[in-house]
Formats: C-alpha cells, sequence, structure tokens
C-alpha cells in the first residue's frame, strides 16, 4: 500500500478530528455552538479554534477546539473572546491564556505522530457508533 504524503496525512488529521470534536458533545446527533449557541446537526456545524489553525502546536489540543456555527467560525473570525470565556469558564480560569503562550511555541510533529494521532481519533470516533 502506498504511504500517504505528509500533507495528506495532516488533511486525514484534521478531518477525522474534527468529526470527532463536533460529535462528542452531541446528542441525539445535535451539537450546539460554544459562542452563540445555536443547536444544529453536527454535520452543518464547524470545528472552530481559539488559536488558528496555522499554529500546529495547538492545532489538534482538545482545549483548543470546539463546535461553532459557520456563522461564529467564518463570517465572525471564531468570536475568539467568546470562545475565550467559554474556555476559561468551563476549564478553569487562564485556560485560554495558557492555550495562547502554547500556540506561540514552535509545534512539528512527526509522521508517525500525525498516524497515531488519525488512529486515536478514528477509534474513538468508531466507539461512538
Amino acid at each position: 500500500m502506498k504511504k500517504l504524503t505528509r500533507s495528506k496525512l495532516i488533511k486525514k488529521l484534521d478531518n477525522v478530528f474534527s468529526q470527532y470534536i463536533r460529535r462528542k458533545d452531541a446528542i441525539d446527533d445535535i451539537a450546539k455552538c460554544i459562542t452563540c449557541g445555536v443547536e444544529r446537526h453536527y454535520k452543518e456545524l464547524q470545528c472552530g479554534h481559539f488559536q488558528s489553525r496555522s499554529h500546529y502546536s495547538t492545532r489538534w489540543e482538545i482545549l483548543n477546539v470546539g463546535v461553532q456555527c459557520i456563522s461564529c467560525n467564518i463570517f465572525k473570525h471564531g468570536q475568539q473572546y467568546l470562545f475565550s470565556k467559554y474556555l476559561d469558564k468551563t476549564f478553569g480560569e487562564g485556560t485560554s491564556n495558557e492555550l495562547f503562550l502554547k500556540s506561540q511555541i514552535m509545534g512539528k510533529f512527526t509522521t508517525n505522530e500525525i498516524e497515531e494521532m488519525i488512529d486515536k481519533y478514528k477509534n474513538l470516533l468508531d466507539q461512538m457508533d
């Protein structure tokens, strides 16, 4: 079997990670936007990032992501202020600051680490079915 390129592995990880985030707290496939509260089928929502996906050190960090509607995630640029308030309320005061600091660290994952994360999130998704 042909090995996937690094960029294709990253795309695959993004996909499986996004599915996991959108499904993990959904009830009967309905999830809620963490910034505005709108409820929709998880397939109609997105995996929003507090710190941009361009920061690999926090790109697949569970605390750095949450379910968001397209309006909050895209049109309102992630609603970062509301996202930070959600993070600090849900995971403890200072969480958003810790994520900001972590995002500033240069992060690089090996191909093997990316493959391991793909397997981890695939397994978690399989357990939901």
